[in-house]
């Protein structure tokens, strides 16, 4: 496959969600697989919907997530401007071609005009807007070319319509979904350029896409109903069309689109900023997304980008809607978790402490991270072992009740004497201290273990007792022996 063009487009309308990162990142994997280039594109034309910073979102989380980029805004290229609000000279001409061509048309119909047309179709299954159904002197399929001028001289609103005549197939092959047709009957008259002058997503799309050089179209499944309205713009104009590739949906866990209503009831985040903010590993994400939908053909779950790009083609994408699966992602980040030193994680797990008012040193975060980095599934899980950066406030009730026996306040304060006297304060002398204290008291060690540790820690689960213990220090552990001892004694 030679000269491979494709191109993520995402529009600032809002901030980047999971569902755009999975376009953009299989767009990169067909892109590398193949040698091709991969361009970035604004599509900033509705500018009524514009968010002030999601731009800068976007870009931030493609770095982010490594997916990088080799033609866009502030990379440059023999194709720019990028951002589709400085192209707009570019689309007034070719919708100029349109209209002398017959294939569009000026439409003046007011707000009031459509919604009572809306109206009078609304028990109909197909509210679209039909020129056939149209011939009214609101448009110039009906008016005179000197009256048009005239109507537009004089500053009247108008739009530009696409001229879709009803009665033939629109058909086009799909990468994934094979043969596709559409009846023209069901085609809307799509506008095109807005009372703004500013293009519609439809007609900047399709002419960028044809001036950038784009061979393959992939992005997502929403986007098929609007296809044969571009096969159309692409055969008006004298222009083959791209090979086009949509997307599966990513679904709900109970079903439906992944939508930021029904996501957000399921506690899933639905913006690739709300991924970052909660600790996920982007290389998680990355693998995680990528098998949303498309298989390597193997039975392999873990694959870093380079794997995903040696191993990617869009004959294994499939049809069929993939239910996103929030554990299945958890677990992906506490493999790539583990991947990282624990240096590496101590930096985020400092920036949090910092960010909660706590003070400790690297070292010690270090060794935390080595006791529990099977145990988390974020950095921000140490945060929430309070106990290794102060003293537990409050203890267990139902685990006091059930592990702080009428002896323990008088084996926890002996054993706080004996270690506190130790030369070494290490895992295997305060493993032998405790046994020789159940042996001596011919009790089983567990008599003391579990006291110890809701002394310490305040809770009955965690690490390896004496690791907590060697990690804690002397002086911190004594202190909580005796505390809690003297406490619920």
């Amino acid at each position: 496959m030679k000269d491979v063009r494709v191109r993520f487009a995402p529009s600032p309308t809002g901030y980047l969600h999971i569902g755009g990162l999975r376009t953009a990142l299989y767009n990169y994997l067909f892109a590398r697989r193949y040698g091709g280039k991969l361009i970035l594109r604004i599509e900033d034309t509705d500018r009524t919907r514009l968010v002030d910073d999601a731009e800068d979102d976007i870009l931030q989380c493609l770095v982010w997530a490594g997916i990088s980029f080799d033609e866009g805004p502030g990379l440059g290229g023999e194709f720019g401007p990028y951002r589709q609000s400085e192209r707009s000279h570019i689309y007034q001409d070719y919708a100029s071609r349109l209209v002398e061509t017959g294939h569009a048309y000026y439409a003046f119909d007011t707000a009031e005009e459509i919604d009572e047309m809306r109206k009078r179709h609304a028990s109909t299954e197909n509210q679209k807007y039909d020129a056939s159904t149209r011939m009214e002197m609101c448009n110039s399929l009906v008016l005179g070319e000197d009256e048009v001028a005239e109507r537009i001289s004089s500053g009247e609103p108008y739009v530009i319509r696409l001229h879709v005549h009803p009665g033939h197939v629109v058909t086009f092959s799909d990468l994934i979904r094979g043969t596709v047709s559409f009846d023209s009957g069901t085609i809307d008259d799509q506008v095109l350029v807005k009372s703004d002058r500013l293009p519609t997503y439809h007609l900047a799309n399709i002419v960028d896409d044809h001036l950038m050089g784009v061979t393959h179209v992939i992005r997502g499944e929403e986007w098929l109903p609007s296809t044969p309205k571009h096969i159309l713009l692409y055969r008006a104009l004298g222009w083959n069309p791209p090979q086009m590739a949509h997307l599966p949906l990513i679904m709900s866990p109970t079903g439906g689109k992944l939508s930021k209503r029904n996501a957000e009831k399921m506690g899933i985040p639905v913006t690739v900023k709300q991924y970052r903010e909660e600790g996920y590993e982007p290389d998680a994400l990355l693998n995680f997304l990528a098998l949303l939908g498309w298989n390597p053909g193997d039975e392999r779950e873990l694959l870093d980008l380079g794997e995903l790009v040696q191993a990617f083609s869009l004959e294994r994408v499939g049809q069929s809607g993939v239910q996103f699966d929030l554990n299945k992602l958890k677990w992906y980040n506490e493999h790539y978790l583990r991947q990282r030193s624990a240096e590496d994680v101590a930096r985020d797990v400092e920036k949090l402490l910092e960010a909660a008012g706590i003070i400790s040193n690297r070292a010690y975060v270090v060794a935390i991270i080595e006791l529990m980095r099977e145990r988390i599934s974020f950095p921000s899980d140490i945060l929430e072992s309070r106990y290794f950066f102060r003293d537990p406030v409050a203890i267990d009730e139902a685990s006091a009740r059930k592990r702080w026996k009428e002896d323990s306040a008088e084996l926890v304060e002996e054993y706080a004497n004996r270690i506190e006297q130790l030369e070494s304060f290490d895992h295997d002398t305060l493993e032998n201290v405790l046994r020789e204290i159940a042996e001596e008291r011919d009790i089983g060690a567990g008599r003391i273990i579990h006291p110890v540790r809701l002394a310490v820690s305040g809770v009955s689960f965690g690490p390896g007792l004496f690791d907590l213990l060697h990690i804690l220090g002397r002086e911190t552990v004594v202190r909580r022996l005796r505390s809690s001892a003297r406490i619920l004694g």
